[in-house]
């Protein structure tokens, strides 16, 4: 998979995208990260990319000619499942969507900057837009180092027991179950017995069972979905 990310501070991409489970599948080849300077299209001395809205509305806009450019650039090097673009007022990230996307083969992720990008942009390039949530960032490149992070842990070797991501919570559409690991008392607080019993079908329900209550208690609107 191939993850193209257009930034006007790609600097900030830098160490998210380059440690822990994202980094070490860009290591082993099975994952693509390229991020890509808006102002290499920006104008003048100074690479301008941005300007006043038309209006008279307070803050500066993304040009729609370097977001253009940079695009088509991209876009006659190879084919992209999908133009994403990082956005307050896209569809609300989850987890099927990150499923969805890890199937894909080439991926452009646009991040909006200062009040957004020129809509021009947006009603005639991007195919997708996403949010990764109901308030407002400084820019797109936190919530697009999320969204790579989200699908790139899905691809086949990326983490070494693949079937750690298949357990994780809302893959079911429920928040996972309580874990525990050694010792089994801390501090008079035990690990529940039949996570010691050694029995996998009791395990197993135990499990279900956590599951279910915790998303009833804690997001019950996941239950509604």
């Amino acid at each position: 998979m191939r993850i193209d990310i257009i930034s006007v501070v790609p600097e900030l991409l830098e160490s998210p995208l380059g440690h822990s489970i994202v980094g070490r599948a860009i290591k082993k080849g099975i994952a693509e990260i390229h991020v890509h300077n808006l102002r290499k299209y920006g104008k003048g001395p100074r690479q301008q990319v941005d300007d006043y809205s038309y209006g008279g509305d307070a803050g500066m806009i993304l040009m729609v000619e370097p977001v253009y450019m940079m695009i088509e650039e991209l876009k006659a090097e190879r084919q992209y499942d999908e133009i994403i673009y990082m956005s307050p007022d896209g569809e609300i990230f989850n987890q099927g969507t990150a499923n969805e996307l890890s199937l894909k083969e080439n991926i452009i992720i646009l991040c909006g900057h200062y009040k957004g990008i020129d809509h021009r942009i947006r009603e005639h390039i991007v195919t997708r837009e996403i949010s990764v949530g109901d308030y407002v960032l400084s820019g797109g490149e936190i919530p697009a180092a999320m969204v790579a992070d989200a699908i790139i842990r899905l691809l086949p070797g990326a983490i070494s027991d693949e079937t750690s991501a298949l357990s994780d919570s809302f893959q079911d559409g429920l928040l996972s179950a309580p874990v525990y690991t050694r010792p089994a008392e801390f501090n008079g607080w035990k690990v529940p017995d039949v996570l010691l019993s050694g029995n996998p079908k009791l395990i197993r329900a135990w499990q279900d069972e956590q599951a279910l209550e915790r998303t009833r208690r804690l997001r019950p609107g996941l239950l509604e979905d």
